[in-house]
């Protein structure tokens, strides 16, 4: 995995072996200097030879300004790397979440995906950047000193034996006892961007329902399991020093002993042993680093595993079977379709749906709620794949039409209106980026938004907030409507978006879509009756089944469901109306 994950950095190959290099040549640099005090104890000060002493004093400053430049140019490097291997990272995952259909995404929590594009990155970026130098530079450091210390003294090098095999059991009880700890740590970041979300998407709801204390509360559960999580990760990580302190100090007690020993035997001088025990520091210092980068590494580990769940998603729509084809006319035929949103549902969101709606016509679908109104149209586009049966547009099964042209020439206006922080000239652009100013207004005109924006501030050019909050939910619906018709689609689905528009305004609005966009189908899901009764054929759904297909008048008579739905509207309209007159 570790592997799989550098691989995105392979753009900034040439900056991994800069720094590799630099990590390299540093590390030799810096072991000749212990070399050099040794001689200068030895032979310069024992011999009282001044010259001697400030030659090699001049080349231990000549190696220390040569090891303090490379580990600059080694740190600079290691940073363009990792940085550059984190952006990779969030780039794949961005890119793989825009191929994702609707059940894709519903495999994932958006609060999850957000962590596993900055927390999970920054983990992987930040173990780069920090432990490529004592990754590279460690194993050098100890392979070179522990030579250096066997060529000093082999005897009293013996002691290394000991003292390494002691670290690496410490090293691994730790890192498998923590490891497991650092991914439930991440999935606690999870509780918290989700509750953090929730909470600021629905803040006008908790303020009207004072419930400001209870998100509160939520909100503090969560952030203490967060805390409790991770200090119980880190707490388990910080025995890595003392474990390591201890044992580094408890050998050089033990080469001091047996130095010392040596000293007075006359098998040692003091100059070896002063510098063994700047090999042995450094030996003990390497194995320290290389067990803090092991613990970098399981946490890096850890995130890598949750970024590769993203990346390795199967997406299930896809073009595999799609031919060089466009949509022509719009005209949408249901042949026998059954659906469900996991293959291990019992049952069927969608049951043995067929009908056909000609070019050009309007079609209403009305039902009860939950009567999966809102799941048939979203197969249109293949927003969502029919698990049986056959989906087609001009007479060719849907997935036969690359997904990009199928969406180009699919118009859909969902329940949840959705505007983006930017001019509502912006906004409206997302259906034709090179639309004209003409083409704008002749949009608007039809989706009645010139009815309101001349009231807005800066009229085209006034900025949205995030999600259109200046704006209100008529005027937002219209504004995504006239998008919509911007892209002069073949089909026009409009799924109860214009349910807080008035109903003058609404009717206004669909004569306009007839007049102006006579060739265009035009599919209406709604809840009032009178939104689609003027339609070429209604389909009315009953618990993911068809249960009428007719005229207005026809399913007046035949369809019981239909009746209900209408004279339940019209008795409460002539309630208002006798409210009002009173």
């Amino acid at each position: 995995m570790l592997i799989r994950l550098l691989s995105y950095a392979h753009q900034y190959k040439k900056y991994t072996v800069a720094a590799m290099l630099c990590v390299m040549a540093e590390a030799v640099f810096e072991l000749i200097i212990p070399l050099l005090m040794a001689d200068i104890v030895d032979v310069g000060v024992a011999n009282g030879d001044t010259r001697f002493i400030f030659q090699r004093g001049a080349l231990m400053v000549v190696c220390a300004v040569l090891a303090l430049i490379l580990g600059i140019g080694s740190s600079r490097f290691s940073a363009v790397c990792g940085q550059g291997l984190g952006a990779e990272l969030r780039k794949e995952e961005y890119r793989k979440l825009q191929g994702f259909s609707f059940s894709n995404i519903d495999h994932f929590r958006t609060s999850s995906l957000i962590t596993r594009m900055t927390s999970d990155v920054t983990n992987i970026q930040n173990a780069v950047s920090s432990g490529m130098r004592p990754f590279c530079r460690s194993p050098i450091m100890l392979v070179m000193a522990v030579g250096s210390s066997f060529y000093i003294n082999p005897g009293l090098a013996v002691v290394f034996f000991v003292a390494a095999p002691l670290l690496g059991i410490l090293l691994f009880l730790i890192i498998r006892k923590v490891q497991p700890q650092y991914g439930k740590m991440q999935q606690a970041i999870d509780l918290v961007n989700r509750i953090i979300q929730e909470n600021l998407t629905a803040i006008r709801v908790v303020k009207a329902y004072v419930k400001g204390d209870y998100e509160t509360e939520k909100f503090r559960q969560v952030n203490e399991n967060l805390q409790s999580i991770s200090e119980k990760s880190f707490r388990t990580a910080a025995l890595n020093m003392p474990a390591m302190q201890y044992v580094m100090y408890a050998t050089i007690l033990c080469i001091l002993w047996f130095g010392g020993g040596m000293i007075q035997a006359g098998d040692m001088q003091v100059g070896e042993l002063t510098g063994f025990l700047s090999y042995v520091l450094q030996v003990l210092n390497s194995l320290m680093m290389i067990s803090n980068v092991f613990l970098m590494l399981s946490r890096s580990l850890a995130s890598g595993a949750r970024i590769l769940e993203v990346i390795d998603e199967k997406v299930d729509l896809t073009d595999e079977q799609a031919e060089d084809r466009q949509v022509t006319e719009g005209s949408v035929t249901f042949d026998h379709v059954w659906f469900k949103y996991k293959k291990d549902a019992k049952e069927y969101v969608l049951s043995d749906i067929s009908f056909h709606i000609e070019a050009g016509q309007t079609v209403g679908i009305i039902g009860q709620t939950g009567s999966a109104k809102t799941t048939l149209i979203q197969l249109i586009p293949r927003l969502y794949e029919a698990t049986r049966g056959q989906v087609l547009v001009d007479g060719v099964p849907v997935e036969k039409y690359p997904m990009k042209h199928l969406r180009d020439a699919i118009a859909v206006v969902l329940q949840k209106n959705t505007l983006f922080s930017g001019t509502v000239k912006d906004n409206l652009k997302w259906g034709k980026a090179d639309a004209t100013d003409e083409e704008i207004q002749e949009a608007c005109r039809i989706a009645c938004v010139d009815e309101f924006i001349g009231r807005l501030e800066n009229g085209y050019d006034t900025q949205l907030g995030q999600g259109g909050v200046n704006v209100s939910g008529g005027q937002k619906q219209r504004l995504c409507i006239a998008r919509a018709i911007l892209k002069h689609p073949k089909v026009l689905i409009l799924d109860d978006s214009t349910s807080a528009v008035d109903t003058a305004t609404e009717a206004k609005l669909r004569r306009g879509l007839a007049e102006k966009l006579p060739d265009m189908t035009r599919i209406i899901i709604a809840q009032r009756i009178t939104s689609v009764q003027e339609a070429d054929q209604i389909l009315v759904l009953d618990d993911g089944k068809i249960h009428g297909i007719g005229t207005h008048d026809q399913l007046l008579e035949t369809d019981e469901i239909y009746r209900d739905i209408y004279e339940s509207q019209q008795k409460g309209s002539l309630e208002e109306a006798k409210e009002v007159a009173e």
